[in-house]
């Protein structure tokens, strides 16, 4: 039996790698892909153009606008005594946000320790307009704390929100807020899926369309034998791209590795039989591989759209989460930044491990069912 098998899997390493550009497309790419990705799908927000209306002009007011420009996150394109020509300022997109400081701003502070401020921010990414404005917060609070303290008092600014409360909090799991540690496992995961689902879903139609299928089905193989030799190089090459990408997260985009390196690879190995075996099953209904790319490419982008990698299933609505509950890329996206980031062990991901195992078991079995109706 595994005589047979061996020697089904050397002939589909000798038909992946007879075309040297076949061979740059499964590992070159997809490491091209990984690097360009994790530096472009970024949550972090660039230094925005900021607007200060200062109607103060005090010291205290200098402080605070060269604080803001200073941060990093801020940079500041202008400052004016008036309103005049803000609103053209947010159509022209010259600004995304507009700092108004009030007269006596200054004055209210030293003496009373309350004062107000105005701050608007272009709310069209939503994501983007919460981090400029808790960052705006953080920092004009600071200011005005620093203006009482050299003057022995305690002082609190107002941003539409209460001046008496002090929020202090501490950062789990990616303290420095890099986004690399949260999107590259997710990324990762993604370009696996991808190239693993889309060379083994046109392994069998390939042979279809070459009419060698015929032969295939004439020899001694079970057809168990026949779809475990189909899954097993391609399972060995998706181990290795993703091998691959590890290394390139770990050494280029020191993606945390807090749990175990080798249960990260276990979940890989059941997991890629599962995407795998959809692969296989989608090349034994489809006739030509035209069909087998448009079923590919709808399964992919439900699987990627549903799966967490870029916005927080949470958010999403009742029927989308039940959708997303048979989407497998979503459990490993899950065991991906549960061992790597938090730093979980077995007990946190076995059970997905298991219901991945299921899964695998189930689409392996439909598809060898499937296989022995098309073959009859």
């Amino acid at each position: 039996m595994w005589r047979a098998i061996r020697a089904l899997v050397q002939k589909e390493f000798l038909q992946v790698f007879r075309d040297p550009a076949t061979a740059v497309q499964v590992f070159v790419i997809p490491v091209i892909q990984l690097l360009i990705l994790s530096n472009a799908a970024t949550f972090d927000v660039p230094r925005a153009g900021l607007l200060v209306v200062d109607e103060d002009r005090s010291t205290v007011s200098a402080q605070m606008i060269d604080r803001l420009n200073g941060s990093g996150r801020f940079q500041v394109v202008a400052v004016t005594p008036t309103e005049a020509g803000v609103e053209q300022a947010f159509l022209d997109r010259e600004a995304r946000a507009v700092l108004r400081i009030p007269h006596d701003f200054a004055r209210d502070l030293e003496r009373t320790g309350a004062a107000s401020v105005s701050f608007s921010v272009d709310a069209e990414d939503g994501a983007a307009a919460g981090i400029l404005q808790t960052a705006a917060m953080a920092i004009i609070g600071d200011v005005a704390r620093t203006v009482r303290v050299a003057r022995g008092g305690t002082a609190a600014v107002t941003v539409r929100a209460s001046p008496a409360l002090d929020v202090r909090g501490t950062l789990w799991f990616n303290p420095t807020r890099n986004y690399k540690h949260f999107m590259v496992p997710g990324l990762l995961v993604s370009l696996t899926s991808i190239i693993g689902l889309l060379i083994t879903s046109q392994s069998i139609v390939r042979e279809k369309e070459l009419g060698t299928i015929e032969q295939l089905n004439v020899t001694p193989l079970t057809r168990t034998q026949f779809l475990v030799g189909k899954l097993l190089p391609f399972w060995i090459l998706a181990m290795t791209i993703f091998s691959l990408g590890m290394t390139v997260g770990v050494f280029v985009f020191e993606i945390p590795t807090r749990g175990s390196v080798p249960l990260v690879f276990a979940s890989a190995a059941i997991y890629l039989v599962v995407i795998l075996g959809i692969g296989l099953y989608i090349s034994t209904i489809a006739r030509t591989q035209q069909q087998v790319m448009f079923v590919a490419f709808f399964l992919l982008l439900l699987f990627l759209l549903l799966s967490g990698i870029f916005t927080p299933l949470e958010s999403a609505p009742a029927w989308a989460q039940w959708i997303a509950a048979a989407n497998p890329v979503k459990y490993f996206v899950f065991i991906m930044r549960t061992v790597l980031v938090r730093g979980g062990g077995l007990a946190e991901v076995g059970p997905t491990m298991a219901g991945l195992a299921a899964a695998g078991v189930a689409v392996m079995t439909l598809a060898v069912r499937q296989y022995h109706k098309r073959s009859e």
